[in-house]
């Protein structure tokens, strides 16, 4: 999942929507979407259900020519004022005129090599803010005074990469060098313990890169959050110095911790606990649901099932677009699987969804994130669902607060091997603190790897500094309870 952009470069490859069978190797920046596009639209009379294809946007019966200016701000040929967000380096939304457009950007591959169109759209969704009146749409990026064809933008305006596989990504963790070099974590640094988790062991490679985010999601750059304003520091600075919604006033508003298993759903299970999470504060624990995650997994449009998707485009978009069910309706199986109707323990068909009212990057849109505007928003309205570097040392974490040495090498086989650099994963900030003997500040974070891992399945991570990209990426939802 993810998950790290802040000064306008989007460089993420996560995993992508039902159009493409394998993990998305689209690449486009935040200034490749920044500028004029027309949307061509089809008839605006169609059910949720509304399969989007090549062939569904055949007709076009509207055109909708927008604007997307710095830093999210959208406007169309009527003068209506929204705004916009990208989606790491994968699509964009659009919020304008009471209506919402989504669609992941173009691109073409042969074997290995790929050629991203930033400039079109695959066919995407758009609907009114009321979740009706829906239909098909498909982008493209337009000089209005000189306006291309379609067929001369692919020709011209395409970026052309290479995908690098992954090194033995499916050869057997050698337990020794594991031991070795938790080891040595822990004798290099003390604000951290690293352990041997033999239930891990029993993984490959491959299965480790599924549990931190899949194979699609390499990260090319991270940059720097974006500084806050003072007006917002000294806001930040009447909060506590603590927080936990796992103990507010001796009450726990957060659900349980769950094991994702090798399936790379991670980005599921921490919209779904934020979403369990955000329903109890509401109800103060009057309701307590377990939202199933493998219904997202079979049956999302918005993303991959177990390689990898968003938490944007489920927290959120697949929230208030289509609604989430209780687990006990869809349980849980850690495993792509086909869609199919929900049914409780009795053979009842459930018919119950829940769904979300609003949803949004933390600061406004991708690019706004800092660890101030994270802070208020947690402890104002919930836990938030944020997206991370793992790193290879922190699969053998333990306790204390986690921060990543970037110098330390790692060998396998005899080979430069360190997938963890390259992957993401989404997990759920519940609180903060800081430490009292060295004074150093740290996020309290849910994990999605079962109790018996970390510190009975959460970490503390270091806080202020956007550790391995923490503080680069947060999603809030608000869900109607």
């Amino acid at each position: 999942m993810k998950r790290s952009i802040c000064n306008w470069l989007t460089i993420v490859v996560l995993c992508f929507s039902v159009h493409v069978n394998a993990d998305t190797p689209a690449n486009c920046t935040y200034e490749d979407i920044r500028g004029e596009w027309e949307f061509h639209e089809t008839e605006r009379i169609a059910s949720r259900k509304e399969v989007c294809d090549d062939n569904s946007v055949s007709t076009t019966k509207h055109t909708v020519y927008l604007k997307l200016e710095f830093p999210n701000i959208a406007t169309d040929q009527h003068g209506n004022v929204g705004h916009w967000t990208i989606i790491y380096n994968q699509g964009f939304e659009v919020s304008i005129n009471y209506r919402k457009y989504f669609a992941f950007s173009l691109y073409k591959q042969v074997g290995k090599q790929v050629t991203s169109y930033c400039d079109s759209t695959f066919p995407g969704w758009s609907h009114d803010v009321l979740g009706n009146n829906w239909a098909c749409f498909k982008g493209r990026k337009v000089n209005r005074q000189q306006e291309k064809s379609f067929d001369e933008t692919m020709v011209n305006n395409g970026k052309t990469h290479t995908v690098q596989p992954f090194l033995l990504e499916s050869v057997p963790v050698n337990h020794n060098l594991i031991q070795m070099n938790v080891n040595k974590i822990n004798m290099k640094q003390s604000s951290w313990k690293a352990k041997f988790y033999p239930h891990l062991m029993n993984l490959n490679t491959e299965d480790l890169i599924r549990m931190a985010g899949g194979r699609g999601s390499a990260i090319v750059n991270r940059p720097s959050t974006v500084p806050a304003s003072e007006e917002i520091k000294e806001k930040v600075r009447q909060l506590p110095e603590s927080f936990d919604w796992r103990n507010v006033n001796g009450i726990n508003y957060v659900s349980p911790v769950r094991d994702q298993g090798k399936c790379g759903s991670c980005y599921i299970f921490s919209s779904m606990a934020q979403l369990e999470a955000r329903v109890r504060i509401a109800t103060n624990n009057s309701e307590q649901p377990i939202f199933s995650t493998q219904e997202v997994v079979d049956c999302s449009k918005y993303s991959q099932g177990c390689d990898g998707g968003f938490p944007y485009l489920i927290a959120g978009k697949y929230g208030r677009d289509y609604g989430v069910i209780a687990d006990e309706c869809y349980p849980y199986k850690g495993k792509n699987g086909k869609c199919s109707l929900p049914y409780n323990s009795t053979g009842t068909k459930c018919m119950k969804r829940s769904y979300t009212l609003h949803y949004h990057y933390v600061g406004g849109y991708y690019g706004g994130c800092n660890e101030e505007l994270m802070l208020l928003e947690l402890v104002k309205n919930g836990p938030i669902t944020v997206g991370f570097e793992v790193y290879d040392d922190f699969t053998s974490y333990s306790g204390g607060i986690y921060s990543h040495d970037k110098s330390k090498d790692q060998w396998r086989n005899g080979v430069h091997f360190n997938p963890f650099q390259l992957t993401n994963h989404a997990v759920l900030i519940v609180g903060y603190g800081v430490d009292k003997q060295s004074g150093e500040k740290y996020w309290i974070v849910k994990n999605s790897w079962g109790k018996d891992w970390g510190l009975d399945g959460y970490f503390w991570i270091k806080r202020g500094n956007d550790e391995c990209g923490i503080e680069s990426l947060a999603v809030s939802v608000t869900p109607i309870p």
